[in-house]
């Protein structure tokens, strides 16, 4: 076995890792195997004979490449640079809950509002146990300033509280409503439904048309969906008012809403088998 053999089968130990946490920190199947390729790139050019933790290593560098890819997809939302250092965290190191321990559709949705910085030091921290003191360098701030990142994150998650049961109806009116004028390929009703700034999300480019990104745009997202969802039918996603296309029983898509103001303001969608198994779906 030659030296390339033997660094690309080490790589390949930590993969299964690299690619679960690309795909928390970036909520996209596609862009996390891009994420985690540019790892073994790194690494198959620079080797690992100066390097004593192999997995923490590709952790960071998986974790660098993913902030990168924040950055670049919402630069409107980055925050700038911020003196948090002396602001309390509030809570005991001993006593912090670990919010999240897999990553589920209403999970994604949630995180998607946080900035590049917050997503990464509450997913790599709360989620994959990594110290503030290695991440802090990579989101170039210091640790206590790294703390604050994933204490912000953390009470954003706890934040998205459950909604009334008034509310979970009116939720599951909407969404019936869409399916219905998805399958019968009524333009002006999907209009009537979707927020004119809509965002249509995948993890697999595939099912937006090959679009390597979100869809935007009410006319463009009923577009989308026209004709569509004949199969799908409304469900609980994590806990959370979407549909599911199940035609033999096990979900093959599901379909997260967020929804304000009585119209639906982004839709994500699930097609990675491996996702799907991962979400709780219960049909309504």
């Amino acid at each position: 076995m030659d030296e390339h053999e033997f660094l690309a089968g080490r790589f390949e130990e930590h993969r299964a890792h690299l690619r679960s946490v690309a795909y928390r920190m970036l909520g996209s199947s596609n862009e996390a195997e891009d994420a985690v390729q540019e790892a073994w790139l790194r690494l198959s050019r620079s080797g690992a004979d100066d390097v004593e933790n192999l997995g923490g290593w590709l952790t960071t560098v998986v974790a660098r490449v993913c902030l990168n890819m924040l950055r670049s997809r919402a630069t409107r939302r980055e925050e700038p640079l911020r003196q948090d250092e002396d602001q309390p965290d509030g809570q005991d190191p001993e006593s912090e809950a670990i919010v999240a321990d897999s990553v589920g559709l209403a999970l994604l949705v949630v995180l998607e509002t946080l900035t590049p910085a917050e997503r990464l030091a509450f997913v790599l921290h709360d989620m994959f146990a990594v110290p503030f003191e290695e991440i802090a360098p990579i989101v170039e701030r210091s640790p206590a300033a790294t703390r604050q990142l994933a204490s912000r994150a953390r009470r954003r998650v706890r934040g998205a509280a459950p909604a009334s049961e008034a509310d979970l109806a009116r939720r599951r009116e909407i969404v019936a409503a869409f399916l219905t004028a998805s399958r019968e390929g009524d333009f002006a009703a999907l209009l009537a439904v979707l927020d004119p700034d809509v965002v249509l999300r995948s993890d697999r480019a595939e099912a937006l048309a090959g679009s390597p990104g979100p869809l935007r745009g009410a006319s463009v997202v009923a577009e989308t969906f026209l004709g569509r969802a004949r199969g799908a039918r409304p469900a609980l996603v994590d806990g959370v008012v979407g549909a599911a296309w199940a035609p033999d029983g096990e979900p093959r898509v599901a379909l997260g809403f967020t929804v304000s103001g009585g119209r639906i303001t982004s839709i994500d969608v699930v097609t990675d088998p491996e996702h799907l198994r991962e979400l709780d779906v219960t049909f309504l």
